[in-house]
């Protein structure tokens, strides 16, 4: 895995290069040199919770937090599971997921789990949760369901960890508000680019109207199943809107292609199948400065170890019976620098 953070001013001479997009190839100024630099950074997952032997259903604090991650037949799924597993939770034998997946039987860490399509979700998520009482669910499907899997977890009153993108996100926290049942909801779960776009949001705060006049150029490089468009990306751009900047959302530019990936983006090869790079490129009215700002992320134990830091997180949060009930990311961090 594999990730940058890295911003830069410059005053430099610029020329013009064709700058992809969606529809349409057409011009813009980015610097003479625009590819995603790839910086191994080495990162580790610290937990307090060790592999035990126990029963996972006793509410001893010694025994691991029961957790159900639905679309565990996805690659995020599997890698949450692998995560969790390493950190000592209890995976339990069954998952939800699409009707045509239903029946199947998937073995992650030499755990075998039962697929269920949605006909009969709420009978069976109703009898694991009185099974697993501090049961907390775990969500990587697709953005087409997750409005009606949020409103189940809340009619059967478990908490539940939301990392699937895209779907209503005013009705996803509407739902939780009004259940009341207690929920992590990020678009984006490695806990280091959420320090990044929180470290965006306080300088869009205090320093609003900061670039006025500078046009801004966005590309994202995801794997090619990610057909919608990166939430992160939005978010940051949001933070460059409150700082002068103008841009409109469909000027992102989605890289899907592989070929484009590998020759124009860098993505290494063995990377096409999971990763998030990402480049925000600024230029002053007469393009004597530039800014660039860019996280690159090969690989998905970077959000895995996140989901789990968000698990642990929440299972605190739900047996402290705390007020609040909706948390993100941000919330996650800094509680763990308390």
């Amino acid at each position: 895995m594999a990730s940058l953070l890295k911003a830069s001013s410059n005053i430099l001479r610029s020329e013009k290069l064709p700058f992809l997009s969606r529809s349409k190839t057409r011009q813009g100024v980015v610097p003479k040199k625009v590819t995603f630099r790839l910086v191994p950074i080495a990162l580790c997952l610290s937990t307090s919770i060790g592999t035990v032997e126990h029963d996972p259903r006793s509410n001893s604090p010694d025994i691991a937090i029961p957790i159900m991650v639905n679309g565990c037949t996805g690659k995020m799924g599997k890698s949450v599971i692998q995560a969790a597993d390493s950190a000592g939770l209890y995976v339990v034998p069954v998952s939800f997921d699409a009707e045509k997946k239903s029946g199947q039987t998937v073995e992650v860490c030499g755990k075998k789990i039962l697929v269920h399509g949605p006909s009969d979700r709420e009978s069976i998520l109703a009898s694991v949760f009185q099974e697993y009482p501090s049961l907390i669910v775990v969500d990587y499907t697709v953005p087409a369901t997750i409005n009606d899997n949020a409103e189940l977890y809340g009619k059967v009153g478990v908490p539940f960890v939301m990392g699937t993108t895209g779907g209503d996100r005013d009705r996803l926290y509407k739902t939780v508000e009004e259940s009341k049942v207690y929920a992590v909801i990020s678009p984006q779960m490695g806990k280091q680019v959420v320090a990044f776009l929180a470290a965006m949001e306080i300088m869009a705060e205090q320093f609003p109207g900061a670039f006025s006049g500078y046009s801004l150029q966005v590309m994202e490089s995801h794997q090619a199943g990610k057909l919608d468009t990166s939430g992160t990306a939005k978010a940051i751009i949001s933070c460059f809107q409150k700082l002068g900047v103008s841009f409109d959302m469909d000027q992102i530019q989605m890289i899907r292609d592989a070929k484009q990936q590998i020759e124009m983006v860098g993505v290494p090869e063995e990377h096409l199948s999971g990763h998030a790079f990402h480049l925000y490129h600024l230029t002053s009215p007469d393009q004597t400065v530039s800014f660039e700002f860019q996280h690159n992320v090969c690989g998905r134990s970077i959000y895995a170890e996140g989901t789990v830091d968000a698990i642990l997180f929440l299972a605190k949060k739900v047996k402290s019976k705390a007020d609040k009930r909706l948390y993100n990311m941000i919330d996650v961090l800094r509680e763990e620098r308390r």
